[in-house]
């Protein structure tokens, strides 16, 4: 059977062979055991309703075996025989080229050199997915090959609830993941109805199908490090930074020191996931003994190396060592998936991997104990650095946050904030997003190198040109970004689709896809898919990141993210998304993304510049609300330059009248 026979095939009637569990594979740790044995039949109830009567009998006691033994059920069964990657868009059968689109946008999302857990459906962050089981993808990939402009494909939480009428500026696909009620939104309510096969976790990209590698975060995380040492006043060469994890997205982390030109030592304890990204070139030496680890430290930061070095181990016990040696460290901060902190989200301190990975799923309340007692260590080692002169930064991830549920030293004075700052707080709200500025990126559907090169120059001549007018409030933003566009090739940052990240503001966004849209006219380009990271401007409301330097109390509100995707699919996106989840935890962060498909057309031109104005403007209004500075200059000028923007703007008021 060939490649488009078996996507329009979608759920066989006949059954295929049963498959073999691929040990190779980077598999899903085996999730808790939670549900009841009443609610484990209405979990397979649920899983086989996929599947014509005469094979329940069959596929009952596989489902059943599954859930017992990783407790979910992924119908490995029905794996597709064609290999999944991001092929070129005239490959996949279909009628409409946002649908094809969208077909590769998934794929590339379950590359085996993307995603974290392929076998399992999980691109990156231990639990973020695309589908729930391989009988939503199989459905999923029919519907999009068969759908037309006229139609939307509505998606519940990787369910397709089908084709609906629509018309040729909605969006093709409306995709919600994790909508739960509020109250129903704790960690073991996720664990409960995702094992159900009712919801799941979507995280960012993951679910929206924009995923784009490691590559996804590194433009963001090279000027974080950046400017990390720009407040240290410091050159980064020399420099140490330190951090962990280097699963999906935190693989960014050792490239970008790379970029920036410091010593970054990026601690990871599953040696599948350190040699992944030792193979790809993300980090360059991966060394597993700590009094090795030491040296090679002194000797990089001696030397003023600019070298990134993978610690085969736990990282409470490199923050130790690097206390116990006195070695200073610049940067510290820590990108495990503590989203996640008990289902494979951090692992704690002296137990092996696998070891870990047992006591999860057979004595959950052990590893939960575990594990906050390797948080309180780690950050009793933290502070010992901070007293020397580290700076630390809480990544997104929810460092803080579990710390202090952990009761770990790590609360300021007032006993209401951390001791550290978010690097949202200090570093991205600050200097980039309340300017605007955040991950616009874009994928070459075509699946050619050449065309991927061809985006990057356009990308970079239009940064140019837009930064001769840049007022001066915005220039060593320009200038941060055409110095990243330029040696994007260099770096080598492709894993998976032909994509690129580009950090941008709405300007940038619009006057760079304008020019895609006409080389893609011209016949210079193929198709571009156009998106974004949800971690943004405007998409994501997340008081302990994305929102976390906004101090009005709205911080813990989520109409930014809701009014942004509404806005988004009536403005002309082709796929919309939106999530309860995210990078920082079930319950902690609503966000949504989207998908646009540039074709050379003159609704395509149409379609982004509405959209894209809207997707950033949106977020930068929000936030001069606030009274965010940088966020009342950025509207006042997108005011000037759209005569029909009218934004309330803040009053300030005399600190002095609210004095006792």
């Amino acid at each position: 059977m060939t490649f488009k026979e078996e996507i329009l095939q979608g759920i066989p009637h006949e059954l295929p062979a049963k498959k073999t569990y691929d040990p190779k594979i980077n598999h899903a740790p085996k999730r808790k055991e939670i549900l009841t044995e009443d609610e484990k039949k209405l979990a397979l109830q649920n899983a086989l309703r996929y599947f014509e009567p005469q094979h329940h009998a069959t596929l009952l006691p596989e489902f059943r075996e599954e859930l017992n033994t990783y407790g979910r059920i992924y119908m490995y069964r029905f794996l597709p025989e064609h290999k999944i990657y991001a092929r070129s868009i005239d490959e996949y059968p279909g009628k409409s080229q946002q649908t094809k689109a969208i077909m590769l946008m998934i794929q590339n999302n379950l590359d085996h050199a993307v995603a974290q857990h392929p076998h399992e459906l999980i691109t990156y962050g231990g639990n973020g997915a695309v589908f729930q089981n391989w009988a939503q993808y199989r459905l999923v990939m029919k519907y999009l090959a068969e759908m037309t402009d006229e139609q939307t494909l509505a998606m519940y939480s990787g369910h397709p609830m089908g084709l609906f009428p629509s018309h040729k500026d909605a969006p093709r696909v409306v995709v919600t993941n994790g909508m739960m009620i509020p109250n129903y939104s704790k960690p073991d309510d996720w664990e409960k109805f995702n094992a159900l096969g009712v919801t799941q976790y979507g995280q960012m990209t993951a679910g929206s199908f924009m995923y784009i590698g490691p590559q996804g975060i590194v433009h963001g995380t090279t000027i974080t490090v950046l400017n990390g040492f720009r407040k240290l006043k410091k050159e980064p060469q020399g420099g140490l930074f330190v951090t962990s994890g280097l699963g999906g997205m935190s693989g960014a982390q050792p490239k970008a020191g790379d970029i920036a030109g410091c010593v970054t030592v990026c601690a990871e304890v599953n040696p599948k996931a350190t040699k992944t990204r030792h193979s790809q070139g993300w980090v360059k030496e991966v060394i597993s003994d700590l009094d090795q680890l030491a040296q090679r430290v002194r000797e990089a930061k001696e030397n003023k190396e600019t070298i990134s070095i993978g610690y085969d181990g736990n990282i409470v016990e490199v923050w130790e060592k690097f206390d116990e040696e006195n070695i200073h460290i610049d940067l510290g901060s820590d990108q495990t998936s503590l989203h996640n902190p008990w289902a494979g989200g951090y692992y704690p301190v002296g137990f092996s991997y696998e070891e870990a990975n047992e006591m999860m799923a057979s004595n959950p309340e052990q590893f939960k104990t575990e594990v906050q007692k390797s948080l309180k260590r780690q950050v009793e080692a933290i502070n010992k650095h901070t007293a020397k002169g580290t700076y630390f930064f809480d990544y997104g991830n929810a460092f803080l946050l579990e710390a202090s549920r952990a009761g770990a030293d790590i609360m300021s004075e007032d006993g209401t904030s951390f001791k550290y700052p978010s690097y949202v707080q200090d570093i991205m709200g600050p200097m980039c997003f309340d300017f605007g500025f955040g991950p616009f990126r874009w994928v070459c559907a075509s699946g050619k190198p050449e065309d991927l090169l061809k985006t990057d120059e356009i990308a970079t001549q239009v940064l140019e040109e837009l930064k001769k007018s840049a007022p001066e409030e915005i220039q060593q933003q320009m200038q941060d970004n055409i110095t990243w566009i330029k040696g994007a090739q260099e770096n080598k940052l492709v894993v998976g689709s032909q994509a690129r990240i580009l950090y941008a503001d709405a300007e940038g966004r619009m006057k760079i896809a304008e020019a895609f849209n006409k080389a893609i006219e011209n016949g210079t380009i193929g198709p571009v898919v156009l998106g974004r990271d949800h971690h943004d401007v405007s998409g994501t409301d997340s008081p302990y990141r994305e929102t976390s330097n906004i101090y009005d109390g709205s911080q813990f509100t989520a109409d930014m993210a809701i009014q942004n995707v509404i806005g988004d699919s009536f403005r002309g996106a082709s796929w919309v998304s939106i999530h309860n989840g995210g990078g920082v935890g079930w319950g902690e962060v609503i966000n949504g993304g989207f998908g646009m498909v540039l074709d050379g057309s003159l609704d395509a031109d149409r379609r982004l510049k509405s959209m894209l104005f809207w997707d950033v403007n949106n977020g930068i209004a929000r936030r001069s609300w606030a009274r965010n500075d940088g966020a009342i200059f950025a509207i006042k000028r997108a005011m000037e330059l759209e005569p029909q923007l009218k934004v309330t703007i803040p009053h300030q008021v005399d600190p002095a009248l609210l004095k006792d």
